[in-house]
């Protein structure tokens, strides 16, 4: 499935961090969304599509579940400090970090990964 992406524009989405070239997203854990459910929901944005009408799963890229669970509080209850995943979705890059940040850089069209 293609699809349409128009380039960012950050005038009109406040997310959309033009110095670095990415969507700045922040996952709260005490809050009531999943992470899962902020990833889909920020990538639902970014790239217009209905995840409500099964445009986009996020299990098309990535285990849901494992995501949840590598980002979730150690055994004796503290919180994950460090450490970090990086997935393809919509052809978008996808970074998810333990302190709650999600980055999702657009399309390069040169075929490289945002970060290197």
């Amino acid at each position: 499935m293609q699809t349409e992406i128009p380039p960012p524009d950050s005038t009109n989405d406040s997310n959309y961090d033009q110095a670095n070239g990415r969507y700045v997203f922040r996952y709260d854990p005490d809050g009531t969304a999943t992470l899962t459910t902020t990833i889909v929901h920020a990538l639902s944005n970014i790239a217009n599509v209905d995840v409500s009408q099964g445009e986009f799963s996020l299990y098309d890229s990535i285990d849901p579940d494992a995501l949840e669970r590598l980002f979730s509080p150690k055994n004796d209850g503290g919180r994950r400090l460090d450490g970090h995943v990086c997935f393809s979705a919509l052809e978008h890059e996808v970074y998810v970090f333990a302190n709650g940040d999600i980055f999702v850089y657009p399309p390069t069209g040169n075929g490289q990964s945002p970060l290197r």
